[in-house]
C-alpha cells in the first residue's frame, strides 16, 4: 500500500488529466435516499480513467526505453490512454485489441497513431499475442493494471476525491483486471481508513470476487464480454495482493442491472457511459437494496463512456426490462 502512495506524481499526471469534476446525484440520492456523487472520468481526453495510469507509466521510462516504442493489449480504454500517452510524447506504439473491441475504440485509437493489431476473441488471447510481439520488436510493454506505476496514477482519483468531498462513507469502483480499486483504495486507507471501498463486478466476470472468496488467484473459463472493459480471465498478481488486503467488500450485477444504471446517469445528466462506466452505481444500487443503507455519502467512479452507437437499442431494451423486474 505504502510503496503505491510512494510513487504516485499527481504533477505528472495533471500534464494530461485534469480534476475531473464530481457530480452530486440529486434525482438518484432521492430514489436511494442516500447522497450519491458521480466521479467522472469519463471526461478525461481519451473519456476513461485509463490515460491516467497509462501515462504516470510511460513517463517513468528513461530516452533508451522510450526509443524502443511501446506496446500494449488491452480491449479499448488502456489502449486509448496509451496511444494518447505516445503521441504526446512523441513515440512509436503498437496496441493489440481483441477483435470484439467496440469500433468506437479502435478507431480514436487509430486516430491517435498507433498501429493497431486486432487479434483473438479475448483479453487474455490478444495478452499472449502482444507479448510474442513485444519480445520480438524490443517494445516496452505497458501493462493495463498489473503494475506499480501504472496503479499509482489511477490512485491520483483518490487524491481528488478527498479535495473535493469532506465526507465520505462508501467509494465503489469497478473492478476489472484490478487496477484501478488497487490504486484508490492505497490512498484512502492511507488517508480516511473509515471509509469503505467497495468493488463492483459483472456475474459473468467476477474474477476478483471468486479469487477473494476462494483465498486463490482465480481463473476464469469463460468471461462474460457486454462489459468489454472489465472482461478479464483474472486479476492482476500485484493487484490483488494489494487489493485483498484494503477492500471493505465486493458485489456483483447483472448486465441488465448495467443496462438501467445507464438509463439512470442518462436521465439524470443527459450522458451516455459504456457499460463498464455504470457498473459502480449498479452496484451501488444492488448494496443499498441488500444492505437497507440510508443517509450515506457515496461516490460511484464513472471509469468511462467509450460506447459503440448501436448497443444503445439493446441497452434500452433491458434497462425497461429490468424496471419492470
Amino acid at each position: 500500500m505504502q510503496n503505491i502512495v510512494s510513487r504516485i506524481k499527481r504533477d505528472v499526471v495533471n500534464e494530461v488529466v485534469r480534476k475531473t469534476q464530481l457530480e452530486f446525484a440529486s434525482q438518484i440520492s432521492m430514489h436511494l435516499d442516500n447522497k450519491i456523487y458521480l466521479k467522472r472520468e469519463d471526461l478525461t481526453p481519451v473519456h476513461s480513467f485509463k490515460l491516467r495510469g497509462a501515462y504516470h507509466k510511460i513517463r517513468t521510462l528513461n530516452i533508451r526505453q522510450l526509443s524502443k516504442g511501446v506496446i500494449t493489449c488491452s480491449a479499448g480504454n488502456h489502449a486509448q490512454g496509451v496511444a494518447f500517452s505516445a503521441k504526446k510524447l512523441g513515440i512509436y506504439s503498437v496496441i493489440v485489441m481483441p477483435k470484439i473491441t467496440p469500433k468506437i475504440k479502435v478507431d480514436s485509437v487509430k486516430s491517435l497513431g498507433a498501429e493497431v493489431i486486432l487479434f483473438g476473441n479475448s483479453y487474455d488471447a490478444a495478452y499472449d499475442f502482444s507479448q510474442n510481439i513485444a519480445k520480438k520488436k524490443g517494445h516496452i510493454f505497458i501493462h493495463a493494471f498489473d503494475d506499480l506505476d501504472v496503479i499509482a496514477g489511477q490512485g491520483t482519483i483518490a487524491y481528488e476525491l478527498l479535495e473535493q468531498l469532506d465526507d465520505i462513507d462508501y467509494i465503489f469502483v469497478p473492478v476489472g483486471g484490478g487496477g484501478l480499486i488497487t490504486g484508490i483504495a492505497s490512498v484512502i486507507k492511507t488517508q480516511r481508513p473509515k471509509i469503505k471501498i467497495i468493488g463492483v463486478e459483472p456475474v459473468g466476470s467476477a474474477a476478483f470476487t471468486r479469487s477473494i472468496n476462494s483465498n486463490t488467484h482465480a481463473v476464469l473459463d469463460e468471461v462474460d464480454i457486454f462489459a468489454e472493459g472489465v472482461a478479464v480471465k483474472k486479476v492482476g498478481f500485484e493487484n490483488l495482493r494489494i487489493a485483498k488486503k484494503l477492500v471493505n467488500g465486493t458485489v456483483l450485477v447483472s448486465n441488465d442491472e448495467m443496462c438501467a444504471a445507464i438509463k439512470d446517469i442518462y436521465n439524470q445528466n443527459r450522458y451516455i457511459v459504456e457499460p463498464s462506466g455504470a457498473l459502480a452505481l449498479a452496484g451501488i444500487k444492488r448494496y443499498i437494496f441488500d444492505k437497507q443503507l440510508h443517509n450515506n455519502n457515496i461516490i460511484s467512479i464513472v471509469s468511462g463512456a467509450n460506447m459503440n452507437f448501436d448497443r444503445l437499442r439493446y441497452i434500452t431494451e433491458r434497462a425497461n426490462l429490468n424496471e419492470c423486474n
